[in-house]
């Protein structure tokens, strides 16, 4: 069977991705029915499919496709790539240091923070004690276990970073993992369990995710305003509603084999020495970080380093536990951020978003394909650039279809107006979790090892599908701003 599977892999996918992507990058650009576009943007385009078709299949490890997307990227579409490719002519190429920083993106050094943290966590007994006192509210059946890590990962992540809410719940998933059977399939729904709720939590404040704060920024520049609690009173139901359908969803697609999720704190063998209470420390205080960012300022990827400056001064965290690291989770990450910058650096993904013309369609098909867009481009780019992308140039449309004068009016304020299309774009850019590169918490959930492409890519196709039909009606038919 695993022959097969082999041959099936390498026989058939690989040569099909193959084909797909030179073919994508042998056709004249005219092919693809978008204006002025460049050779560079159209190797991206290429680029980005084979990454895509790559990561779903699973022909190769994910991290080695990430590897390999920065790569080729360099070679193809960077300012210091292949002479005969990349000249002046081909358009705009982007910098190869941009390329390479993928690999010390803030966002992978809060990764790097958040492995630091849970390693020390297991080494010293915290994670099984915070895992028990949190959870501890939601009993000890499995389904309610997996209720309290939605709501407990979906709350957090509604005032700090959805990131560092992810890398802070790996720690307190450990030893739950550890009590239930290997064979357990829903040891993959707990793992999962950290990407939805923490991109779902995000929604239900202005804080909770940057597009929410770029959505509140423009409309405040646009002069329709939502307040803190107005964003909360309208997105806080939609958040509890989505994260009960992704616990239904999760028991459904992984069921629980076990009856009981029994958190027994091992004896500690080591003594409660300085070592010990410094953990406790800087564990608790790096979450408190976190928490106020918006008090001190200080960015939760920044955040994330002290841990790491402080236990290794200190000798707590020493070369044995370096060894623990997932790096294959960090180069995955570094992958679809370098993709992401190809996307950006070369002028596609504004490209891509200008062809459409939003000004002469109708007000539910602009909210419909505005939507799709930013659901799509989210899965493979950072959702913050996504939503800094679209939201002005849909600012722009929005007040066109408000004004009075235009044929759209009646029917755009009656769906809700600007401040409809605006929070909903931001919420198409936080449900959408297909790959384990769409988002940090997706990459987390992957480090596990325990979730796979295609089940990752199901269920956040379901989640997607159902978070944009009802994120629609929720704001402009159930519960509009007004």
């Amino acid at each position: 069977m695993a022959n097969c599977k082999f041959n099936v892999k390498y026989c058939v996918l690989l040569p099909l991705v193959l084909l797909v992507t030179v073919f994508l990058v042998a056709v004249p650009t005219s092919f693809f029915g978008i204006a002025a576009l460049t050779a560079v943007q159209q190797r991206v385009i290429a680029l980005f499919v084979f990454a895509a078709l790559m990561w779903i299949f699973e022909i190769i490890p994910n991290w080695t496709t990430s590897l390999l997307v920065i790569v080729l990227a360099l070679l193809t579409v960077s300012n210091k790539g292949l002479g005969f490719l990349c000249t002046p002519d081909a358009g705009k190429l982007v910098n190869y240091k941009d390329l390479m920083a993928s690999f010390a993106d803030p966002v992978v050094m809060l990764f790097l923070g958040g492995f630091v943290l849970a390693i020390v966590a297991e080494k010293y007994g915290l994670d099984v004690t915070l895992a028990r006192v949190l959870l501890a509210p939601f009993g000890k059946k499995p389904r309610s276990v997996l209720l309290g890590f939605l709501i407990v990962i979906s709350v957090f992540s509604m005032f700090m970073s959805n990131t560092a809410t992810a890398a802070m719940m790996l720690a307190f998933l450990a030893p739950v993992l550890a009590v239930l059977p290997k064979d357990d399939r829903g040891r993959v729904g707990l793992a999962l369990a950290i990407p939805i709720a923490a991109n779902i939590g995000g929604i239900g404040t202005p804080i909770g995710t940057p597009p929410n704060a770029t959505a509140v920024k423009f409309l405040a520049e646009a002069g329709a305003d939502i307040s803190f609690g107005t964003w909360m009173l309208h997105m806080v139901p939609y958040v509890i509603i989505m994260i009960t359908f992704a616990w239904v969803l999760l028991q459904l697609f992984f069921p629980f084999k076990a009856k009981e999720v029994v958190l027994e704190i091992p004896e500690n063998k080591k003594e409660k020495d300085w070592k010990y209470y410094t953990v406790w420390i800087v564990f608790l205080g790096t979450i408190l970080l976190w928490m106020t960012e918006q008090i001190h300022k200080v960015n939760s990827n920044v955040v994330a380093l002290v841990p790491l400056a402080v236990l290794t001064m200190l000798g707590i965290f020493d070369k044995d536990d370096i060894k623990k690291i997932n790096w294959s989770v960090l180069w995955l990450v570094a992958g679809g951020f370098a993709l992401g910058t190809a996307l950006q650096g070369t002028g596609l993904a504004k490209v891509l978003i200008e062809a459409i013309p939003f000004g002469s369609m109708s007000v539910v098909l602009v909210l419909v394909i505005a939507g799709l867009v930013c659901y799509f481009l989210s899965n493979f780019i950072s959702n913050s650039a996504t939503a800094a992308l679209l939201i002005p140039i849909l600012i722009v449309v929005a007040e066109g279809m408000a004004d009075p004068a235009a044929a759209n009016n009646s029917a755009f304020l009656a769906l809700g107006g600007t401040r409809a299309m605006i929070t909903f774009i931001a919420v198409c850019a936080s449900i959408a979790m297909c790959f384990p590169i769409s988002t940090p918490p997706n990459a987390i959930a992957s480090s596990t090892g325990l979730v796979e492409t295609k089940d990752m890519s199901k269920v956040g196709i379901i989640i997607g599908v159902v978070g944009f039909i009802f994120g629609y009606f929720w704001l402009t038919e159930i519960f509009p701003f007004v």
